[in-house]
């Protein structure tokens, strides 16, 4: 388990602390379940850090991502202090009934606004981009597992049972971490466990992480029957291809990556052609496209074909090239088919293309709005093309009105 953990394993920086120190997420394993494990965001709690050392070193189980945040707050661990640097408790400085008072270093003080403090901004942007199906956030030292409004009590008595911990209801305190998450991203289940005072023993920190790991398997169940049955058929996609994306990337949206990191859109296509044979083809060949003559070659994430049967091609984290001026924030899912009209027209690949819809908005946050056909790509507020001659260029599949009903159905 171990090798395969370091195997799986990545790390992100995604902020820094108002001192300037760097907040880091550590993923390891993958999956339809993610789990967010935050170590500490008071400076003077960090009984926890040593749970995040515990399932640095076991892994997660099969189907499920593990994102390790040591902590949040680390100019406060620094001085042990409750508060970050600036004297605000990060845990009251988040935007779900925030309110004002007191004074820099008073011991609840939510800072001078919501979101007004560089860490509570960075959890926000690691939150969006995640959306953790589970997220565990350990304080000290009240000796409980808080059935934090809007998480799943169930859940969270099921890791209360495992740690030899009582679930309790705290008091709705203001601004709180996961109070914003659960308010923010329904259907997930962010909750506090409060750890007892002092260090961690090794036992008891195993203990925790075991729970952390049953959690996110009973998350991985519950994302595996929404997941839609997807094939997986990958299309070459190399280091050339990489490399080739990347440079397309900083011509035409200025961005030095081949990366999908945060999609936003999800783009709906026809193939204009009758098998996915033929439309697979096209995809893996990597020849420059015939209307612009461009490395890469088009491609799609998915494609779904005319009897229903979803294809995954390429992987969620790399761009695509399907979409002029959207390929940096958007998931492209192509139809087997030579209209709108006959895509919608056949039950079985309109029932496989909504369920496979549904899931990438539920995974991603994308607002119903922004499921588009291509033939709306100009009127996304995503779109951004630097090339002046592309700036209007768009395709006609998938048009407004076939879309209108497409969105209804969702």
């Amino acid at each position: 388990m171990l090798a395969l953990a370091a195997a799986l394993a990545s790390t992100l920086t995604f902020g820094h602390s108002a001192e300037g120190r760097p907040l880091v997420a550590e993923r390891v394993g993958e999956g339809p379940a993610r789990v967010l494990v935050v170590g500490s965001i008071h400076g003077d709690e960090t009984a926890g850090h040593a749970v995040v050392a515990a399932l640095r070193r076991t892994g997660p189980p099969a189907g499920v991502e593990l994102w390790l945040v040591r902590t949040v707050n680390p100019d406060g661990v620094r001085r042990a202090t409750r508060q970050n640097a600036r004297g605000v408790d990060l845990n009251r400085n988040f935007a779900r009934r925030w309110r004002g008072g007191g004074r820099p270093f008073d011991t609840y003080h939510p800072g001078p606004r919501a979101f007004s403090e560089a860490e509570s901004q960075s959890v926000r942007r690691l939150v969006r981009r995640l959306r953790p199906d589970v997220t565990v956030w350990y304080h000290q030292h009240l000796r409980l597992v808080n059935l934090s409004p809007g998480s799943d009590p169930a859940l969270v008595r099921a890791y209360a049972r495992r740690v030899g911990l009582p679930a309790r209801t705290l008091p709705s305190y203001r601004g709180t971490a996961t109070s914003w998450q659960n308010h923010a991203f329904p259907h997930t289940s962010a909750f506090v466990v409060e750890l007892p005072a002092g260090r961690l023993k090794a036992p008891t920190a195993a203990r925790h992480a075991a729970a952390v790991l049953a959690a996110g398997a009973a998350a991985a169940r519950t994302a595996v029957a929404r997941r839609p049955r997807i094939v997986s058929r990958p299309i070459p996609f190399g280091a050339d291809r990489r490399r080739q994306m990347r440079a397309y990337a900083r011509r035409h949206y200025g961005l030095d990556t081949e990366r999908l990191t945060d999609p936003k859109v999800i783009v709906e296509h026809f193939t204009a052609s009758d098998t996915f044979a033929s439309a697979y083809s096209t995809f893996a060949s990597n020849a420059p496209d015939p209307e612009l003559h461009e490395l890469p070659g088009v491609c799609a994430h998915f494609v779904v074909d005319r009897d229903g049967t979803i294809y995954q091609l390429v992987s969620l984290g790399l761009m695509c090239r399907h979409t002029i001026g959207l390929n940096q924030v958007a998931i492209g899912i192509e139809h087997v088919g030579r209209s709108d009209a006959e895509v919608l027209g056949r039950p079985r690949q309109l029932a496989a293309s909504l369920r496979l819809t549904r899931w990438l908005r539920d995974r991603h946050g994308v607002r119903r709005r922004d499921v588009i056909g291509h033939a709306e790509s100009l009127s996304s507020p995503y779109h951004h093309e630097r090339v002046a001659r592309l700036r209007s260029r768009t395709h006609g599949d998938f048009a407004p009105a076939a879309m209108r009903r497409y969105r209804r159905r969702l």
